[in-house]
């Protein structure tokens, strides 16, 4: 008779703990790099029922889990890729956790230090992509700045009154 697998609360896929309550698909969107559509596609890579609860993953599928998610460029098409012809190896691959936060800054960085439009954007704290500022991003250090108004020509109105004397 076959026994049912210990319900777990906290499963660890690819070096991140995810909701033993929720479904495959859903738990696993919530490791960096994986979106809807990326966990969708690993549990059909890795033949698990998406719909099924994390909670109840046996350990060889969390295996299975872990080996799809490390082996998504390779299985998956290119265009489904974060990180397409990177500009240390000229590879496609596929980033996730920490390591997708490292090469972000790295990227950031460098568009700093050759000075280009959105690295000069990024050094100011203004919008990168566009985005209009006159009613947005009125913030400095955390606080509301608001809107400043110009001071009126008061001085020269009253230098113009003596002339006329």
């Amino acid at each position: 008779m076959e026994q049912e697998p210990q319900f777990k609360y906290i499963v660890r896929i690819a070096n991140t703990d995810v909701d033993g309550n929720r479904k495959v698909a859903d738990a696993i969107r919530k490791i960096r790099g994986i979106g809807f559509s990326m966990a969708r596609a690993i549990c059909g890579t890795a033949r698990i029922d998406a719909n099924k609860k994390a909670g109840n993953l046996l350990p060889e599928e969390v295996v299975k889990m872990d080996a799809a998610i490390s082996g998504v460029a390779r299985n998956l098409p290119k265009w489904m890729l974060n990180r397409r012809k990177d500009l240390e190896d000229g590879t496609d691959k596929h980033v996730i956790g920490t390591a997708l936060t490292i090469a972000q800054e790295g990227d950031i960085r460098l568009m700093k230090q050759i000075r280009s439009y959105k690295g000069v954007r990024h050094s100011m704290g203004a919008p990168v992509r566009g985005q209009r500022t006159r009613s947005n991003f009125r913030r400095n250090k955390g606080k509301v700045v608001g809107v400043v108004k110009k001071k009126d020509a008061a001085p020269p109105a009253k230098e113009e009154k003596k002339e006329k004397k």
